[in-house]
């Protein structure tokens, strides 16, 4: 298959965040803006050596955690009644009988994130597991929320 003469855009992408059992939420009214930052090789740090200020040797160290974030406007910050962003990041309301990603492991709720970039019959998909949300709130013209987040499992590019 050739590459696309299409550029895709911030009308393309879709961001779907779920648990690790049923629950999902797909954030709605958000910017377009999502980033992703730190991918390398292997997902790992990679370290230089030297011998007498001389590099000899490159390798693959410990586990590198990429970041990502993205906003949305801010349209209700929490409802026992329905799931809002706020709640599906922070395990509350609805959201908080959510399964962490990383049940077994540890105390740190987790959710996987997935955004969708789809233009007609072309779609290419970014799917993040085990990522650790943190959320922020601010007011403006409109209200507007902020998710930043730490991937800490795998990132699938297809």
């Amino acid at each position: 298959m050739a590459i696309s003469a299409i550029a895709k855009n911030f009308r393309d992408g879709t961001i779907l965040i779920a648990d690790g059992a049923a629950l999902t939420y797909t954030v709605t009214y958000e910017d377009g803006d999502f980033k992703l930052d730190g991918l390398a090789q292997g997902l790992n740090e990679i370290a230089a050596y030297e011998d007498r200020g001389e590099l000899f040797s490159l390798r693959l160290t410990k586990p590198a955690y990429p970041t990502f974030s993205f906003s949305a406007i801010l349209t209700d910050v929490s409802s026992a009644a329905y799931a809002t962003l706020v709640d599906a990041c922070m395990k509350q309301n609805i959201w908080g009988s959510a399964t962490s990603t990383t049940a077994t492991t540890g105390d740190v709720y987790t959710l996987n994130v997935t955004i969708t970039v789809a233009y007609s019959a072309e779609s290419h998909v970014i799917a993040m597991t085990n990522c650790v949300l943190t959320v922020g709130i601010a007011e403006g013209d409109p209200d507007k929320v902020t998710v930043s987040g730490e991937v800490l499992g795998t990132v699938t590019m297809t």
